[in-house]
């Protein structure tokens, strides 16, 4: 079967599996509702200066000293915060920084990661030792503080977020590129191209990294949410992007201090990352499920 029918036969049994497995659909439903709200807010933020949310809830850069910590109303659904601004339009827009956090830290960790995975895996030898030896050495950092290290010498911003907790995954990718390459590299495909004189950098684009596509995108949609999680607890500490940009990590921790006084401060920030987290794991459960059905089975039978 040639590369671009198994693509298609690959995305048909994704959709389908979401189509009959509730839990999937919700996953992909919680999924699309994120990026599109992260979408909406980049468009309404930077080419329309808010005016299409303020339209609909509340300008959420806009205080109103008159109406702090205002409870759930129909006004504002969500409250208000201590200078007076809606929370629910603050939730929205802080989808924003999430997903684009996120998308570029695993995209960095993947393009890297994968990279080296392939590579190490192919040579062998002393590629294969320097390698993974690198890797080991990143791994034993736990990746948060891993990240926080790097931000004390990046300082804060998007950009320095997103490599701080690129470089932090770039391990996960390599090791799961890497154990799939091992096995993909002895196929008598790989070997024909190679007796046929392709070139390194052929058989590694062609051969081997197509076959190694379902563990990278199981592991894309996991590191996914745990980079929401990840960006939440580093603007909680402070060490996020920059305020006034609306960030649930930064709601959270000046939350913190009206906690007893004002619940839905905390709470629905809280919900925001619960749920987009949730989503991104159910809809990962589903690929893999589809992707690795042995994997799917050997869990059940434990």
């Amino acid at each position: 079967m040639s590369t671009g029918r198994r693509r298609m036969g690959v995305r048909f049994r994704v959709y389908r599996r979401i189509r009959t497995d509730p839990i999937a659909g919700v996953g992909a439903l919680i999924v699309v509702a994120s990026v599109a709200i992260a979408l909406f807010s980049i468009v309404d933020d930077f080419l329309l200066s808010e005016r299409m949310i303020s339209a609909v809830l509340h300008d959420p850069y806009a205080g109103d000293p008159s109406n702090r910590l205002a409870n759930p109303s129909f006004s504002h659904p969500f409250g208000t915060d201590e200078q007076g601004r809606d929370i629910l339009a603050r939730v929205l827009y802080g989808t924003r920084t999430s997903i684009i956090v996120g998308v570029g830290a695993v995209t960095f960790a993947a393009l890297v990661g994968v990279s080296l995975g392939i590579v190490t895996a192919y040579y062998d030898g002393l590629v294969d030792s320097i390698g993974m030896r690198a890797m080991d050495v990143l791994l034993a950092f736990p990746a948060i503080l891993l990240a926080i290290a790097l931000l004390a010498s990046l300082g804060r911003g998007f950009t320095s977020i997103i490599l701080a907790l690129g470089v932090a995954y770039v391990p996960s990718f390599a090791r799961v590129t890497r154990s799939k390459a091992l096995s993909v590299k002895s196929e008598e495909y790989v070997t024909a191209a190679e007796v046929m004189g392709y070139p390194d950098y052929s058989v590694l684009r062609d051969e081997i990294l197509p076959n190694c596509v379902t563990p990278i995108i199981v592991q894309s949609t996991f590191s996914l949410a745990v980079a929401i999680i990840a960006e939440a607890g580093l603007s909680f500490l402070g060490l996020g992007v920059t305020p006034p940009t609306p960030t649930w990590g930064i709601m959270l921790s000046t939350a913190q201090q009206y906690i007893t006084t004002a619940w839905w401060y905390s709470l629905f920030p809280g919900l925001a990352i619960m749920v987009t987290v949730l989503g991104y794991n159910l809809l990962g459960d589903s690929i893999r499920d589809v992707l690795d059905p042995q994997s799917s089975d050997g869990n059940r039978r434990l």
